[in-house]
């Protein structure tokens, strides 16, 4: 009897204990990453990238599934929405700060564990090779003294290319609508129609404007970052040549819904910096023209939480704040 006893102990005592194995090895299954937007395009490819350098550093399948639709709102809810136990994450893009203002949605980044920061392109400010103003000071000059005169591009109202011009100005002191934003399904035709000459300036990161400044056709003055590009190592920052300290980009980073248990937000947190770190996804962003940028679980939430009051302050001022 004591014999038997002891038998059940010694295997109660063995189930607890694979029990206790089984809950720390954390991912047991495969993970599912959201991506808020179509595929083929730049934050599906850099979606996939990370998805399968992650794989190797959790030794885990993780499958990347496009959620697409509202603008970015249908992923990005998902991501939001799903059971915060880290088999569901997401890659979050600029759009998140400022959806809620144009009142697409509720959801902020306050609605994430964020978990990494992978990636950052500043907006630049690129007018026709043949235009006249030859640095960003001149092009200052000319539209505070012709307000309305030169016109913009490079997005949708609202979008990104039309914050980063509106903040731009709004930050040198001017109306924001001093220079007045023609929308457009991209950079890509803006781009074209700047070289047309229907526009005056596409205000979008210098990677999308590559192919034309690297063609002759275009020029970039200035970019709105703290540091210069090691793409462009001669243009100076928007401060280096007006003294404005505005900075804008786009990003992407890595997130899953808010409420993620602290040492799964900390095993991703380590396994997404070993992928940033790498040699492959350094080799990969560079080939597409991407900047590398990271920031640790609780920098990247405190930058979302900037680009976000940055974002609503211009969205205001410009009359598209909800």
């Amino acid at each position: 009897m004591n014999k038997r006893n002891y038998l059940k102990g010694l295997l109660g005592l063995t189930l607890a204990v694979s029990a206790g194995l089984a809950h720390a090895a954390y991912p047991e299954r495969p993970i599912t990453m959201i991506v808020p937007w179509g595929a083929g395009g730049g934050t599906d490819a850099t979606a996939r990238m990370i998805a399968t350098l992650l794989e190797k550093e959790l030794d885990n399948p993780v499958n990347v599934v496009n959620r697409t639709g509202g603008n970015g709102v249908v992923g990005h809810m998902a991501i939001a929405k799903a059971k915060p136990d880290g088999y569901t994450l997401g890659m979050l893009t600029v759009e998140i700060a400022t959806m809620k203002h144009l009142g697409l949605t509720t959801i902020t980044p306050a609605d994430y564990t964020p978990l990494a920061l992978m990636n950052e392109d500043p907006a630049g400010v690129t007018v026709s090779a043949t235009s006249e103003y030859k640095d960003m000071k001149g092009l200052m000059e000319a539209i505070k003294a012709n307000p309305g005169k030169l016109k913009a591009s490079g997005t949708g109202q609202g979008g990104i290319w039309h914050i980063a011009i509106a903040g731009l100005v709004n930050k040198a002191g001017l109306p924001p609508n001093s220079v007045p934003f023609v929308p457009s399904n991209g950079s890509a035709p803006a781009m074209l129609e700047l070289v047309a000459g229907g526009i005056d300036i596409v205000p979008t990161s210098l990677p999308e404007a590559r192919s034309m400044i690297d063609a002759g056709k275009a020029k970039p003055l200035a970019i709105m970052s703290k540091e210069r590009s090691p793409m462009y190592p001669d243009v100076p920052t928007l401060k280096e040549t007006t003294g404005n300290d505005w900075t804008v980009g786009v990003w992407r980073g890595i997130a899953g819904p808010k409420g993620l248990p602290a040492e799964v937000t900390a095993k991703l947190e380590a396994a997404l910096k070993k992928v940033n770190d790498s040699k492959e996804f350094k080799d990969f962003m560079s080939k597409r023209g991407f900047g590398v940028a990271y920031a640790n679980s609780k920098d990247y939430g405190e930058y979302m939480a900037k680009s976000t009051a940055d974002f609503g302050e211009v969205l205001k001022a410009i009359g598209m704040a909800k």
